[in-house]
């Protein structure tokens, strides 16, 4: 059976767990690069050996991180949405002809309309990735092997797409252990992940300004721990991806504060009957997306 390269350039939680799931599944086998000795370190100790710091703006074929993904026959880019581009065009070069390369963004629309080309332009195949699995705190140290266990990975594909990175995906995808793969379009996906990530994080973050968040202790259960989860949020990072897809999360914002608005009408107005009516949409909505 041919074992297949995956570079892996990012370990953070996500780019970390990606390599350690490779590493250890048949037929693949991971490389990791990093800025940040630290990282490095950390990640030989974890048993990914073939680590290598990125060469930068000042590439050149000689460097570790150009001999690496030299070897490559799928790259993943687990960097934050900024750096993405610029890492791509400055190593573009160095990969060979036909090497599949994906990202990890949270949004796909303006990471899709930017790497496409430039891997277009250098004989790569670029298609767009977003495994949804996650922890609320980041960084190598936070890496698991087993992150992406029964998890969906969302594909991106457009159609200048090769059917057969689509497939390399998938197989990788499975690799991971992924329970589900899910094929949308860069659109779709950006619609769909304004509700089902950023506005939870938008949410999460309001509810924990209450002036009486402080003094949870001794009335908070599993309702508190439910919502506020993923308040402990990257802020430099989310505010970027709130930003890249906000057509979208405005929309769902604004959804949103008109429902909070009935509810806000009823208790004005003491309607009990429109409150029994406003709560018992929402659970028929969630019993029915739960049967789906």
């Amino acid at each position: 059976m041919r074992t297949y390269t995956v570079a892996v350039a990012g370990l953070g939680l996500i780019g970390g767990s990606l390599a350690l799931a490779a590493q250890r599944a048949p037929g693949w086998r991971a490389v990791g690069i990093d800025r940040e000795p630290a990282v490095l370190q950390a990640a030989a100790a974890a048993g990914l050996t073939q680590t290598a710091l990125p060469a930068g703006e000042e590439a050149d074929a000689a460097s570790p991180a150009a001999r690496l993904l030299a070897e490559a026959d799928l790259v993943i880019l687990a960097l934050p949405p900024q750096a993405v581009p610029s890492f791509l065009e400055a190593h573009a070069p160095y990969l060979r002809p036909g090497t599949v390369v994906s990202d990890v963004c949270g949004v796909k629309r303006r990471i899709v309309q930017v790497c496409e080309p430039i891997c277009a332009a250098k004989g790569l195949r670029f298609i767009g990735g977003h495994p949804m699995a996650g922890k609320e705190h980041s960084g190598f140290g936070q890496a698991d092997a087993e992150l992406f266990k029964g998890a969906s990975y969302i594909l991106t594909p457009t159609s200048e797409t090769d059917p057969a990175a689509l497939q390399m995906m998938r197989d990788f995808a499975a690799a991971l252990g992924c329970g589900r793969v899910t094929v949308a379009s860069p659109e779709h996906h950006d619609r769909m992940i304004a509700f089902t990530s950023q506005l939870p994080h938008v949410l999460a973050g309001a509810y924990m300004q209450s002036p009486v968040s402080g003094q949870h202790q001794g009335y908070s259960a599993g309702s508190y721990r439910d919502v506020s989860r993923v308040a402990t949020v990257d802020e430099t990072l989310w505010s970027r991806l709130f930003l890249l897809n906000k057509d979208c999360l405005l929309e769902e914002i604004e959804g949103l504060s008109a429902r909070l608005a009935e509810y806000r009408a009823a208790l004005l107005a003491e309607d009990r009957e429109s409150l029994e009516e406003i709560l018992r949409r929402g659970r028929l909505r969630k019993e029915e997306t739960d049967n789906q």
